[in-house]
């Protein structure tokens, strides 16, 4: 994650994007993520403690590396609507003749198209 320009960065939880991490006047952080809409704030001294903790640790282990190969891997667009979804056992389509792997349907009620699942090296 790291710092960008200067300033703390951290993943959104819902779109996992990086953003830049604010602190309230009273010195409290806090994240805003204005695609998703998501605000977090950190309350607490513990919960503050422990999120600087998250912070320090994702700058040193390249959190957002590893957050963006999941993503990749795991992490669907469907061709036919453009909705992107997280691959799920629920989700997975299989071929009734031999019962291999065809993909993962789409979870949008009015699509119901199929994603093709590819390795990627």
């Amino acid at each position: 994650m790291g710092v960008l320009d200067g300033n703390q960065m951290f993943p959104c939880p819902v779109c996992m994007e990086p953003r830049e991490v604010k602190q309230t006047k009273k010195r409290k952080p806090y994240l805003v993520c204005d695609p998703c809409g998501v605000q977090v704030f950190v309350r607490g001294p513990s919960g503050i403690a422990e999120f600087n903790r998250l912070i320090e640790r994702a700058e040193g282990h390249g959190l957002l590396i590893r957050i963006k190969e999941i993503e990749q891997r795991y992490r669907l667009t469907c061709p036919e609507c453009g909705s992107q979804f997280w691959v799920e056992p629920e989700l997975v389509e299989t071929s009734i003749f031999d019962g291999s792997l065809k993909g993962f349907r789409c979870p949008e009620k009015k699509c119901g198209a199929t994603v093709a699942w590819e390795k990627k090296q």
